[in-house]
C-alpha cells in the first residue's frame, strides 16, 4: 500500500471515528435535555420528617359543634371531640388522674339519687411523620421581613401591599389574590412574570405605617400533605369522664363533678380545669402546647 492510499484510509477511519462520536454527544444532548424537561414539569419535592414532641395540656377551653366525628389536628393545638353526657377533667398532678384511674365506675351521692360514670384514661391523635409534596407557585410571591410592632390592622396591610406591588413602576401587575400568612403575606399575580421578576429584584422599601419598611420578596411554596402517620399521645393530667345521666342542669352538675373529683377520699385532688357537655351536645376540648 503507498504512502497516499495510507493517508486516504487514515482520514477515513478519523472522519469515522469523529462521525461516531458527534453522534454520541447529540444523543448525550438529547437526554440531557428530556431529562431538564422532566424536571421542569415535575418540580415537586417529598420530603418525610419526624415532629417533634409538644406537651399538651386542656385549660378549660371548649369548642361546641354538631357534626364532630373525629379528631382534628391543627398548627399549635388539637381539638378533641367530646360527646354528650360527658366531662374532661384535669388535674394539677398527673398523679392524681392515676389514682382517679384506678377505679374505672365512681359512684357520686345525691339528695335524691345516685350518679354511676365511668372514667377512662385520655390519648390524643399526634403525628409522628409527615410526608409533604412541595412545589413552587409560578404566579404567586412571598413577602416577609415585616418589623414588630406595626400598627395597621389586616385589611390595611393587604391593602397597602396589593397597591404597591400592583404598579407597574415597582415591577408589579395584577393581584388576584392575597392572604395573611404566619410570618409573611401571600401575594397572587395574573401573570406569571411578575411574580418572577418580583423575585428577581427581592428586596422593595415599602412605605407602611409612617415607615420605610425594608421587605424580602421569595418565591412562594405551595405544600400538601401526602403521608402521615399517627400514633396516641396520653394526657398525664386528664381523665375523660363518661356516660354521665341527664338528670342535673350543666352549672349544677359541674359543681357537683369538681368537688367529687377534688375528694382525696376518692383519691382525687386539685381540679385545673373541668367542662362538662350535657347529653344529646357535642363539644370539642382544646388542647394547646403547656407553654401556651
Amino acid at each position: 500500500m503507498s504512502v497516499t492510499q495510507d493517508a486516504a484510509h487514515f482520514k477515513g477511519s478519523l472522519f469515522h471515528t469523529l462521525k461516531e462520536e458527534q453522534a454520541r454527544l447529540k444523543r448525550r444532548l438529547q437526554e440531557l435535555q428530556q431529562l431538564k424537561s422532566e424536571l421542569r414539569n415535575c418540580p415537586q419535592d417529598k420530603v418525610s420528617f419526624p415532629v417533634p414532641e409538644v406537651p399538651l395540656v386542656f385549660r378549660g377551653h371548649t369548642q361546641k359543634g354538631r357534626e364532630v366525628t373525629k379528631s382534628l389536628i391543627s398548627n399549635l393545638k388539637i381539638c378533641y371531640p367530646l360527646p354528650g353526657g360527658s366531662a374532661l377533667v384535669t388535674f394539677e398532678d398527673p398523679k392524681v388522674a392515676k389514682q382517679v384511674l384506678q377505679q374505672k365506675e365512681h359512684t357520686i351521692d345525691l339528695e335524691e339519687c345516685r350518679l354511676r360514670v365511668q372514667v377512662q384514661p385520655l390519648e390524643l391523635p399526634m403525628v409522628k411523620t409527615i410526608q409533604v409534596t412541595s412545589k413552587m407557585c409560578s404566579q404567586r410571591v412571598l413577602v416577609s421581613g415585616f418589623p414588630s410592632g406595626l400598627k395597621l390592622s389586616e385589611e390595611e396591610l393587604l391593602d397597602k401591599l396589593e397597591i404597591f406591588f400592583g404598579k407597574t413602576r415597582n415591577g408589579g401587575g395584577d393581584v388576584e389574590t392575597r392572604e395573611l400568612l404566619h410570618g409573611g403575606v401571600m401575594l397572587g399575580f395574573a401573570k406569571d412574570k411578575v411574580a418572577h421578576n418580583l423575585c428577581q429584584i427581592g428586596q422593595f422599601t415599602v412605605p407602611l405605617g409612617g415607615q420605610q419598611c425594608l421587605l424580602k420578596v421569595s418565591p412562594y411554596m405551595s405544600g400538601e400533605i401526602q403521608k402521615a402517620e399517627l400514633r396516641s399521645l396520653p394526657v398525664p393530667q386528664s381523665v375523660l369522664v363518661l356516660n354521665i345521666p341527664d338528670v342535673l342542669d350543666g352549672p349544677e352538675l359541674h359543681d357537683i363533678l369538681e368537688i367529687h373529683f377534688q375528694k382525696p377520699t376518692r383519691g382525687g385532688g386539685e381540679v385545673q380545669a373541668l367542662t362538662v357537655v350535657p347529653p344529646r351536645q357535642q363539644g370539642l376540648a382544646v388542647f394547646t402546647a403547656e407553654s401556651g
